[in-house]
């Protein structure tokens, strides 16, 4: 008898446990339309919630030790945003520059103010032509900052409206 109390409780609690975590409410995937408007383009969403937006900078033809790189390879600008709140995300980036794009880019963020240049530096040495990595952050009003970083890329020639996105 007592073991078949026990057998029955445990059970009945398995079931109930069971229960009440399948009716536990799941989180809500933020809204990124403003942000995906604001970017001109579609991004990926990451599994951990972040909102990736890539731009292989299909437009350059860059050489190192006579190898054409792919834009794929080391010529992607990308963008992630990772919301905060409804309306507030925080902001990270590598922005794939053309020496002659930096002073127009860099200006254009600057005046934004929804901005940050974390560091301009090379990643790649000997490539012909020249390219230059723009780490940027920042973190506030998603859409304003989306329309800051778009708004700086159309200064370049970075391939922005394209159809299809990669991871």
């Amino acid at each position: 008898m007592q073991r078949s109390l026990f057998a029955f409780t445990s059970c009945a609690l398995t079931i109930l446990f069971s229960a009440a975590a399948s009716a536990q409410p799941t989180a809500a995937q933020p809204d990124w339309s403003a942000v995906i408007a604001a970017m001109g383009r579609t991004g990926t969403l990451q599994p951990d919630g972040v909102m990736k937006f890539s731009f292989p900078r299909s437009d350059l033809n860059v050489t190192l030790d006579g190898v054409r790189l792919k834009p794929s390879f080391a010529l992607g600008t990308w963008i992630a945003f990772k919301k905060l709140n409804s309306r507030d995300a925080m902001v990270m980036g590598d922005l794939v520059l053309t020496e002659p794009e930096v002073p127009a880019v860099m200006s254009s963020l600057e005046q934004s103010g929804w901005v940050m240049e974390t560091a301009l530096h090379n990643h790649l040495l000997g490539e012909s032509p020249r390219v230059v990595y723009m780490h940027i952050h920042n973190d506030g009003d998603a859409r304003q900052i989306a329309t800051a970083i778009h708004g700086a890329l159309a200064l370049t020639a970075t391939p922005i409206t394209a159809v299809n996105n990669p991871p």
